[in-house]
């Protein structure tokens, strides 16, 4: 696909919302519950991450990520007690803070429909050497999508074998769709088996297109937004900008704005990211080296810290985070921009 004329584009929408409506692309809502389980963890630097999670079964971990407003460099010196942390409006108390210390489980998304390859040589070198970074400690996970989600190689300390599952991820179809209610299921549910704590989970999604409405079949938009944030995942992603993406996203964030008129459900990458403190990067495919490079970087140089929620309720229900920095932090330091995850799920009985 070299380039999509603006007629294309038009007739594009049309179709895709004519296909909403007549419910090819919208699937009924699935309700989803489970109950919440402690995996073992592993250590690192002689801090047992297992024994701070066996403190309070309801332990809630937080990454945080602070960014100049104006330069977007990343803050690092802050304190335990530059933070202020509330859950429904009242504040909690921080009772574990690190940084860079407590290791991460990474998962690799990678789109592998629709009529654009996201993951070209380039991207894969650059996916690959990036990751080549992440410590000894930090495990990762490739996953692919289309119209359903393979785990292409589970979670893994093995770079070889990560190396391996990247170079031989399959081609993309272009008759396949971007189901990105299924793969973000697939995703959150599989992160839940990962050995590091909640809040130092992160799906980081290689695609080009970053909406699409709910695949018939799969969960629905709300059902997968509450088992990511279930599953404590930090939601970034990877775009390979080239005219051709810029014209297939714009096509579908156009025909989903259209589709909003029809209650047509959709997911939106961007909304995911913002709910759980992550961030979108973009850039030529032939740049990407640094833009891997940058998440890495920012992704190792997360806040990590944890409170017991003051609401002892196991009800299972969606409680809503506030970070604040204390006075007097951005006098120092400018005006700061504090990327943190904005809601978690309380266990359940």
């Amino acid at each position: 696909m070299k380039s999509i004329p603006p007629s294309s584009k038009l007739l594009l929408a049309l179709i895709t919302l004519i296909l909403a409506v007549t419910g090819f692309l919208i699937s009924p809502a699935l309700p989803q519950t489970r109950e919440r389980t402690v995996t073992p963890n592993r250590t690192e630097a002689n801090i047992r991450v297992a024994d701070i999670i066996k403190t309070d079964v309801d332990l809630v971990t937080i990454d945080a990520l602070v960014l100049q407003k104006n330069t977007a460099r990343v803050v690092g010196g802050l304190k335990q007690e530059d933070f202020l942390l509330s859950e429904d409006g009242s504040r909690q108390m921080i009772t574990h803070f690190s940084q860079d210390t407590l290791p991460l489980s990474v998962l690799l998304l990678i789109d592998r429909g629709g009529c654009l390859d996201p993951f070209g040589e380039e991207v894969r070198r650059a996916a690959k050497d990036a990751l080549s970074q992440l410590k000894p400690t930090d495990e990762v996970a490739v996953m692919t999508y289309h119209d359903t989600a393979e785990l292409r190689q589970g979670f893994t300390h093995d770079r070889i074998l990560l190396e391996r599952a990247i170079n031989y991820v399959p081609p993309h179809d272009e008759r396949a769709n971007h189901c990105l209610n299924i793969a973000f299921d697939d995703a959150a549910n599989y992160m839940m088996k990962a050995g590091n704590p909640s809040g130092r989970r992160v799906i980081v999604v290689v695609t080009g297109v970053t909406r699409n409405w709910d695949c018939r079949g799969g969960p629905s938009n709300k059902s997968v937004t509450h088992t990511v944030f279930e599953s404590g995942s930090v939601v970034t992603a990877i775009i390979p900008k080239t005219p051709e993406q810029v014209a297939e996203n714009g096509v579908m964030r156009w025909a989903t704005r259209f589709g909003r008129l029809a209650h047509a459900p959709y997911i939106d990458i961007q909304n995911l990211a913002d709910e759980t403190g992550g961030e979108i990067l973009r850039d030529k495919p032939e740049e990407l080296d640094h833009t891997f490079n940058t998440l890495i970087t920012h992704l190792r140089t997360r806040y990590s810290f944890s409170f017991v929620s003051t609401n002892k309720k196991r009800d299972g229900t969606v409680r809503n985070l506030k970070i604040d920095l204390a006075d007097g932090i951005e006098k120092s330091q400018g005006r700061l921009v504090v990327k943190a995850r904005r809601s978690y799920v309380a266990p359940k009985e």
